[in-house]
């Protein structure tokens, strides 16, 4: 694996401190869930890579075609429903892409946009392996006192 990101609880709601080693960002869950909603949730953090996977891959594409683009833009959302098989999500993104292009030129960074690396990841296959370790809180209390 080559990116390793790392999640540290913060003791008020469900806030958490993620970071890959370089960046970090506050994530939480909204009031609802009985978070403060001072975060993304984990659904926005999953929907925001997406998103910017496909508009970082638009400006990726036109800029290697020469294509003159302004701003490029994504606003996703999401649905999801329990059904037989499991859960069905259904996820809508709607781009917005300024610049003189062709219908062809549209069509194609659209269709690049939809082979973006987290767009094939999420929907490949998946492994997740989990492996856990549990420490006494009287063993970091311990720990923690003498220091």
């Amino acid at each position: 694996m080559a990116n390793s990101i790392k999640i540290k609880n913060v003791p008020e709601g469900f806030q958490s401190v993620i970071t890959n080693g370089k960046h970090s960002i506050l994530a939480d869950e909204p009031l609802k869930s009985g978070g403060t909603d001072l975060g993304f949730s984990p659904v926005d953090l999953l929907l925001s890579g997406l998103g910017l996977c496909k508009v970082t891959t638009v400006r990726y594409i036109a800029r290697k075609n020469n294509w003159q683009i302004g701003d490029v833009k994504a606003e996703l959302s999401h649905e999801t429903r329990r059904g037989e098989n499991g859960l069905k999500t259904q996820v809508k993104v709607k781009m917005l892409i300024e610049g003189d292009l062709t219908q062809e030129q549209k069509a194609e960074l659209l269709k690049q946009a939809d082979r973006c690396y987290v767009h094939r990841m999420i929907e490949g296959e998946w492994d997740i392996e989990h492996a856990v370790e549990a420490h006494s809180l009287e063993l970091k209390k311990l720990e923690t006192e003498n220091v």
